[in-house]
């Protein structure tokens, strides 16, 4: 943890700004960003599952697009689901 001590006659804010730009230089808030923000790698079975969705939900789209149903605006896959 960079430390930084007060200099004589500094202000709180020169000191908070020199703390900071030690924590960003150390690489620190990149570390914990890595650590809040992870997402476990994704399972083949989960991958296989998702991707059929995908695509069941795009071959749904195409059809009701040649039967007239689906206009210009997408609706949404909530939409398209209940059709």
């Amino acid at each position: 943890m960079p430390e930084v001590k007060r200099k004589p006659k500094e202000s709180f804010e020169s000191l908070l700004r020199r703390f900071s730009k030690q924590i960003q230089q150390s690489g620190r808030i990149l570390q914990v960003k890595k650590v809040r923000f992870y997402k476990r790698p994704k399972s083949p079975r989960a991958k296989r599952s998702s991707a059929l969705r995908r695509k069941m939900i795009e071959e749904k789209k195409e059809y009701l697009k040649k039967v007239g149903k689906l206009k210009d605006g997408f609706p949404g896959t909530k939409a398209l689901m209940k059709l």
